[in-house]
């Protein structure tokens, strides 16, 4: 059966004016996982990202590095949301004692017990085109094929929660400790997508635990 290992993109450049860059560390972590993929040995591997700029140019790194010559495929379903509008949105009246990720993580779970205000994308749309974009990608997969899609974390959250039925919580807490350029494998049977490992990251054990970040 098709596998689909999904890649978080690499280390974003969180501190200079354009977050949507790879940093330095990023892009030697899109090769580092583009090697690991190289050592597992897919067949013939459909690449696909979202349409963002860390989210291509992890996918394009990596492939270089895995040895992968097939064209990439970008489909926007794969990108992730706003994180800073989201904490605009959704921030706590009082912020002074609260972490980056306390404050994400109070975003996200009010992002999902809302409906939905007009002017932004609600959480059941996220995460319906994240689920929608999955089942197209396995759908098109031969049964000697398999994909190696390059998203972000929230996509990847959102996805495994809706694989194992996760409640609000148990998909932020997934959010909460994925990893950059780990990666999540799903394998795709005739009684449905399964989700086989989370956010594999031993490519970043022993020497490489230098590159091991998560935001």
């Amino acid at each position: 059966m098709p596998l689909i290992c999904l890649v978080r993109h690499g280390q974003a450049s969180a501190t200079d004016e354009d977050y949507d860059v790879l940093s330095d560390l990023g892009r030697t972590q899109a090769s580092v996982v583009g090697r690991e993929l190289a050592r597992r040995g897919l067949r013939d591997p459909h690449l696909v990202s979202g349409t963002l700029t860390r989210q291509r140019d992890t996918a394009r790194l990596l492939a270089d590095a895995a040895g992968y010559t097939r064209p990439l495929h970008q489909d926007a379903r794969w990108n992730e949301y706003d994180h800073l509008a989201l904490t605009a949105r959704y921030a706590p009246a009082s912020q002074e004692l609260w972490s980056v990720q306390d404050l994400l993580d109070h975003a996200l779970l009010g992002w999902m017990r809302d409906p939905g205000a007009a002017d932004a994308e609600t959480w059941t749309a996220f995460s319906g085109r994240a689920v929608a974009a999955l089942a197209e990608l396995t759908d098109s997969l031969s049964r000697g094929r398999d994909a190696v899609v390059v998203t972000s974390g929230g996509l990847l959250a959102a996805l495994c929660g809706a694989l194992l039925s996760l409640p609000h919580e148990g998909v932020v807490a997934l959010n909460r400790v994925t990893v950059n350029a780990s990666v999540t494998t799903l394998a795709a049977g005739a009684s449905g997508t399964t989700l086989l490992t989370f956010n594999e990251h031993a490519h970043f054990a022993g020497d490489g635990r230098a590159m091991l970040t998560y935001r």
